[in-house]
């Protein structure tokens, strides 16, 4: 009996899957794309029978909540920096079963730019990825910077075939952690999802993060550290914004 069934309402193909991997071939890097994980058949052929506008409503009224239980791990990754160039720090949020399970913080640098610290927020949302992977999990990464999605898991490939360059010999900015984030994205990209999230909507994960990548600023975190402090989210999002 499989684990999951997962329902794709928009994708190549669409209908109740029982797998991860036969799922992943209609929705990944489909526009658009809609889909949810079930725990049951019957729950599944049930959501694709109601259509798309029954998840649309749910997601309306808590986008946060409706996105985390596709995935056993979903990993909110993101960057701040302030001015930019300037004080730069990273912050990631993991949710497993729904819940919040932990916040990290720090890669603080002092001259840094958004770009490097987004960058470093979704190395480091790999690396967590990896960890609940190697455990049997399935993961979503979702990040809100299309610039470091891009670099890690696009044009990486087609520069790294030539020699890390781009055309004209022009110098690829952030090289050094974009090769650390693609070979490990490399390594895993079979069973990872890597999606992008708008940033400032509400969403609850996306909101944590930033305020860990603010919270790393204001510590001068030198390493991702571990938030121990409550895990209260009605305190946390009080914090700053980056």
């Amino acid at each position: 009996m499989p684990r999951r069934f997962y329902v794709v309402w928009v994708g190549r193909n669409t209908g109740v899957f029982t797998s991860w991997s036969d799922t992943k071939k209609q929705v990944h890097e489909f526009p658009q794309a809609e889909f949810k994980s079930f725990r049951t058949k019957e729950e599944a052929e049930s959501a694709f029978m109601a259509g798309r506008g029954a998840l649309s409503k749910r997601s309306a009224q808590n986008p946060s909540n409706d996105a985390r239980k596709a995935f056993d791990t979903e990993i909110y990754c993101d960057g701040a920096c302030d001015p930019n160039p300037g004080k730069a720090g990273s912050g990631v949020a993991v949710y497993r079963e729904s819940h919040l399970s932990e916040l990290w913080y720090g890669l603080y640098n002092p001259r840094g730019t958004n770009n490097s610290a987004e960058l470093n927020a979704l190395y480091q949302a790999l690396r967590i990825a990896k960890e609940d992977i190697d455990q049997g999990h399935e993961v979503q990464i979702l990040c809100d910077s299309r610039y470091s999605i891009s670099c890690v898991t696009s044009w990486a490939f087609s520069w790294e075939k030539k020699g890390w360059k781009r055309k004209a010999e022009a110098e690829i900015k952030n090289l050094k952690i974009i090769q650390q984030a693609h070979e490990l994205y490399k390594d895993i990209r079979a069973k990872v999802v890597v999606s992008h999230v708008k940033a400032h909507m509400g969403i609850e994960g996306n909101e944590l993060a930033d305020r860990m990548a603010a919270f790393g600023i204001d510590q001068q975190a030198a390493n991702l550290c571990r938030y121990t402090g409550s895990l209260e989210i009605k305190t946390i999002l009080k914090f700053r914004t980056s």
